[in-house]
């Protein structure tokens, strides 16, 4: 097989002199059919002699730039074919291909100049162009994805403010959890962290989060409001006295946090091996549901709707949605349903129906492929334990 030393032969030009070099070599093979040897040379190029074909590509004719692209397609370099057709008006592919080559500033850019601002946004992000997504975000009103970004960039006051509006409470304590105790509002957000868990039915938890702020930062020990805060706790507990002993400056025992939905998300097996930061991410991203006794989370047959987290309540799993349907399980606090719709289209298995009121965390499919989009390292890892759980399943089956 041929390799550059035997394809980079001298070419006569119009004037009849003779020019050699990476671009004219492969333009050639492009000229003649041979698709396969132009993609074989360009891979063999150096990088110094890849960047000169680009340099000198760029100066000809939209036509030759874009014959050229096939061929940088076929070899891989994304970035390059993209380059290529820059000013070609052609910004879908453009940004598809800096996508494919990991620049996703560049991508973004290009999706903003074909009008497609929901994928610019994402790009950004993806990119750690976070100021530049919060942005864009802003524009389209994405409020969730606004919250995600100030989140990111250390500003969970901000961030918060929007979870309340939208309701989440839940995300919210989570972006109020970021405030450093050397914040001047440090204080502020600890009051708010409590009255939402206690809100929620966490009282140990806020005991917990209180506990901490005091036994690390001097500013909360001096704090009146953070001791009448941990007494009218103790008191929802039914702790009178322990209440007292706070209210005259005495030490009282830490809490024990109390179990919530983070913690059952984070048991799902295709998300075991997620950073802190990434579950974080992707627990700010679930809403809080409550389903009424007799409703319907999963109908069998139709296309799945994402991920429900069991917080309180139980429900019923049936084969069908028939009234002589086999019952297959009861399933409770802690179980999860319709993890696979996340990562894999398909039909729903099985029918499931809530037997008492249910309160659950939920992730749509929508919401969780944003997430993999802008979280590489997360998709990674997602994917990577899904095809052993999948492989897993297949050898039970086949056993």
């Amino acid at each position: 097989m041929s390799g550059v030393a035997d394809v980079l032969e001298p070419v006569e030009n119009r004037s009849g002199s003779t020019v050699e070099g990476p671009l004219q070599a492969v333009q050639s093979l492009v000229a003649h059919d041979d698709a396969d040897r132009a993609v074989q040379l360009y891979e063999e190029l150096g990088a110094a002699q890849r960047e000169r074909l680009l340099r000198e590509a760029a100066q000809g004719s939209v036509g030759d730039r874009r014959r050229l692209v096939d061929v940088l397609r076929r070899a891989h370099d994304f970035s390059g074919a993209a380059r290529l057709l820059d000013g070609s008006g052609d910004d879908a592919t453009i940004a598809d291909l800096y996508a494919q080559g990991g620049q996703y500033v560049a991508a973004a850019e290009a999706y903003l100049r074909n009008g497609d601002v929901e994928r610019a946004a994402a790009a950004f992000e993806r990119a750690g162009a976070l100021e530049r997504a919060l942005e864009v975000y802003r524009g389209l009103g994405v409020r969730d994805s606004m919250a995600q970004c100030l989140v990111r960039l250390g500003r969970p006051f901000e961030a918060a403010a929007i979870y309340r509006e939208l309701g989440q409470a839940h995300a919210e304590v989570e972006a109020l959890g970021g405030v450093r105790s050397d914040d001047a509002r440090f204080v502020e957000g600890v009051l708010r962290i409590c009255k939402l868990l206690d809100a929620e039915g966490f009282t140990h938890r806020a005991l917990a989060v209180l506990a901490d702020a005091l036994s690390n930062s001097e500013v909360a020990r001096a704090d009146p409001a953070l001791m009448t805060e941990k007494a009218r706790l103790l008191r929802r507990m039914g702790m009178d006295a322990e209440a007292e002993a706070v209210l005259a400056r005495l030490n009282a025992g830490t809490a024990v946090p109390a179990g919530n939905g983070y913690r059952y998300l984070k048991a799902i097996p295709i998300f075991g091996d997620l950073s802190l930061e990434d579950m974080k991410d992707l627990y700010r991203l679930a809403r809080q549901v409550v389903i009424a006794p007799g409703a319907v989370l999963l109908e069998k047959g139709a296309a799945g709707v994402g991920l429900f987290v069991l917080m309180e309540g139980t429900v019923e799993v049936f084969s069908g949605p028939e009234a002589d349907a086999r019952h297959l399980n009861t399933l409770g606090p802690g179980a999860h349903l319709g993890e696979i719709s996340l990562v894999q289209e398909g039909p729903v298995s099985a029918h499931v129906r809530a037997r008492t009121s249910v309160r659950a965390l939920r992730i749509t499919r929508a919401g969780f492929q944003h997430y993999l989009d802008t979280h590489d390292a997360a998709a990674l890892r997602i994917y990577k334990l899904f095809t052993h759980t999948l492989a897993s399943r297949v050898r039970a089956l086949s056993s």
